[in-house]
């Protein structure tokens, strides 16, 4: 497995729309051991395709606790087919935005359609982080970053900061 090196914003690849996975193949799956390294090693629990520069509908999780097992979960062409109208906030980041946090409301529970490592198609119920986790990587499928669910002003300052950061680096 290979640790990937991860799209920062502002690379305009963060915005893009991902396309589907036509199968499931051995390039794919080892896209996704690649994706499982690269998201632990970061730490994050939550990785899609399209932060380490493939933009393909593809992303993985793992919400278990440092001192539980691992549980990496696969999500090939993921849809939200249903969402509560129960709200619930949580304090997202982003590896694609390091170090940097802010409250997100979204739906409490959710359901998944999806296909899973052996191109089985799977419903996932979540709740919880894992419902969050899955709406917050299924946005970045559709080009969407957590910080456009936070006021415009926050979001602009995060843009700011990370643009001028990245003019820094380019020198």
């Amino acid at each position: 497995m290979t640790i990937k090196p991860l799209i920062i914003l502002p690379d305009p690849l963060l915005r893009q729309v991902s396309k589907p996975v036509e199968r499931v193949d051995s390039d794919i799956l080892k896209l996704a051991d690649d994706m499982l390294e690269t998201m632990y090693d970061a730490p994050g629990i939550g990785l899609a395709a399209v932060q380490v520069g493939v933009a393909r509908r593809l992303l993985v999780i793992d919400v278990s606790r440092e001192d539980e097992e691992k549980q990496p979960l696969v999500f090939i062409n993921p849809e939200i087919l249903t969402s509560s109208d129960e709200r619930s906030t949580y304090e997202e980041g982003c590896l694609s935005i390091p170090d940097y946090y802010a409250e997100v409301e979204r739906p409490a529970k959710v359901t998944v359609r999806s296909i899973d490592r052996e191109g089985k198609e799977q419903t996932t119920e979540a709740e919880g982080l894992l419902a969050t986790c899955l709406q917050h990587e299924i946005d970045h499928l559709n080009g969407v970053l957590f910080i456009d669910h936070i006021s415009r002003l926050k979001r602009e300052m995060v843009i700011k900061k990370f643009t001028k950061a990245a003019r820094g680096k380019a020198i």
